[in-house]
């Protein structure tokens, strides 16, 4: 599982001394057991790794966002522990699909479904998120799903 890699990451990265590796270990299982928590409230329990991997594309996409505001505004240095945050987020991430294969699984789907406009995109979205929401950047996949409905 990976929330026990992460737990080994930590370990290992303690042992060695790597003190930045080790703060963003801690900040990712923080934010692991944060969502622990918010899970207890709710009836269903699902796949514990997709729990995991949700917690992580959501930390990711801060990262990237504060990146370019330390950026835009100067602040290298801050820009610099955001970018190696990111690197120890994105060790646990899967592999992300590129955008001529997101593409291709659109079309695929828009097919299957036989969506034809712009009235169907939430079910061509709601799909494409439940087969390859883990692999995906969401927020780029909905402009290309745009795209081939319009």
């Amino acid at each position: 599982m990976l929330r026990d890699t992460i737990k080994t990451e930590t370990v290992t990265a303690m042992k060695a001394g790597d003190k930045p590796r080790v703060a963003a270990l801690r900040l990712i299982s923080a934010k692991i057991k944060d969502r622990d928590i918010e899970e207890r409230t709710k009836s269903s329990s699902g796949d514990d790794d997709a729990l995991v991997i949700d917690v992580l594309q959501k930390m990711a996409k801060q990262r990237r966002e504060s990146i370019q505001m330390y950026e835009d505004g100067g602040r290298t240095e801050l820009a610099e522990q955001e970018k190696a945050e990111l690197a120890v987020i994105e060790e646990f991430l899967p592999r992300q699909l590129g955008e001529d294969e997101t593409k291709a699984i659109i079309e695929s789907i828009k097919a299957e479904l036989g969506a034809e406009g712009m009235k169907d995109m939430s079910r061509v979205m709601g799909e494409l998120k439940q087969r390859h929401g883990t692999e995906l950047d969401m927020s780029k996949a909905s402009g290309w799903v745009k795209e081939a409905l319009s």
